[in-house]
């Protein structure tokens, strides 16, 4: 056995330590680039205890994915004022484009130095600005990963700017920011985070580790999320599925995912599609075609197991089957009113095309077994 763990430098969690930002930061620097979503007053706030303890900030908005020409942007500023430190407050677009924004303030060059798969996927050789990651959605566990993911408009993909010297160096999980999420919000993110939970636990990469947050997240995902989305003041779940979030960031960063994060990179490059939604719908269709394929041609492939397990912990059964488990998803996308993937406008004539990408990219490289084409192409028709 052998494996490396590494995450966020420290790992604040739990009801209110949103407070405990603003003194942490202190250490860290004295100009700081705060990075927001569409609502910037949620940060006003932070931006109060910053100025309180002697940092200065400059503002930076970032009203949709992140994009190579929005990163460049956002390190303009950060240069133009002087910043020592990024912050970023927000869903997983914010924190994505914060760890790029930090990586490239202390690294020469363009994003696209650095970006995998349309760029030349150069190594940085400098650690990121420090940088602090705040979740206000339950989902992505970006606080805690090393990569972040932007979209190249003129290339239609998604690919991440990737390396160990990305990780923030404070991550701060304060459940209470989740609570005003919308349900439609708190469906698509929470089930990201399920997603992020069950491809490592059963990915080519899994380790003890890992696999110890994956158990852990799957079960709190599994009896919190429909109450989350049910009522979104019920701290109990919101405490759960930030957990669940952040646990699958851990675990995604160490185990890596699978073909489920390999097609939703492309699709969301390529469609105007909510990144959880996307995973959601794909995801008990890859777990189908992913046992099948373990089943002809597997051996003694240990993720049949795993799966197994799966499907026990989702539906609190001790005899559940896969089967089982995987009509437990469908059921629960029904449920959260999850959209095939033709609402989106992706049609059969886009499959060549997806599973070309989508074989490239760097999750699918996490599968526990390789897909070929016409069984990726299967997963994406049953999406449709």
């Amino acid at each position: 056995m052998r494996f490396e763990f590494a995450t966020a430098t420290r790992i604040l969690f739990g009801s209110g330590v949103m407070s405990e930002a603003a003194p942490a930061a202190k250490a860290l620097g004295r100009r700081a680039l705060v990075i927001t979503g569409k609502d910037a007053g949620r940060a006003t706030p932070l931006v109060e205890g910053l100025r309180a303890h002697g940092i200065a900030t400059e503002a930076f908005g970032v009203t949709g994915e992140p994009t190579v020409e929005l990163v460049r942007a956002g390190v303009e500023r950060a240069r133009e004022a002087g910043c020592d430190l990024v912050i970023g407050l927000g869903g997983g677009s914010v924190l994505d484009a914060g760890k790029a924004i930090a990586a490239l303030l202390a690294n020469a060059g363009d994003p696209l130095d650095y970006l995998e798969v349309v760029g030349k996927g150069q190594a940085l050789t400098r650690p990121s600005a420090p940088y602090i990651a705040i979740p206000t959605t339950a989902g992505t566990g970006a606080e805690v990963t090393r990569n972040a993911v932007l979209v190249s408009p003129e290339h239609k993909v998604k690919a991440s700017l990737r390396s160990p010297f990305m990780y923030p160096r404070l991550a701060v999980v304060d459940p209470d920011l989740t609570r005003t999420l919308p349900p439609a919000v708190t469906a698509s993110t929470g089930l990201d985070a399920l997603t992020q939970l069950v491809e490592p636990f059963v990915s080519a990469g899994a380790n003890p580790i890992t696999d110890a947050f994956c158990r852990e997240g799957i079960g709190r995902a599994a009896r919190s999320l429909r109450r989350a989305c049910e009522n979104g003041r019920d701290a109990a779940a919101r405490e759960d599925m930030a957990l669940a979030s952040l646990l699958g960031g851990l675990a995604l960063a160490n185990a890596r995912l699978g073909a489920v994060h390999g097609c939703a990179a492309v699709l969301g490059g390529r469609f105007l599609a909510p990144h959880g939604a996307v995973c959601a719908r794909l995801l008990p269709f890859v777990m189908a075609m992913n046992v099948a394929a373990l089943a002809a041609r597997g051996g003694d492939a240990p993720a049949i197991p795993r799966y197994e397990e799966v499907a026990r912990i989702l539906t609190g059964r001790a005899d559940a089957s896969i089967a089982d488990g995987i009509r437990w998803i469908h059921a629960l996308c029904v449920e959260l009113d999850i959209s095939p993937l033709g609402r989106y406008g992706v049609t059969s004539a886009d499959i060549p095309g997806i599973v070309a990408e989508a074989q490239r990219a760097s999750s699918t490289k996490g599968n526990p077994i390789v897909l070929t084409d016409d069984e990726l192409a299967d997963v994406l028709r049953h999406a449709l």
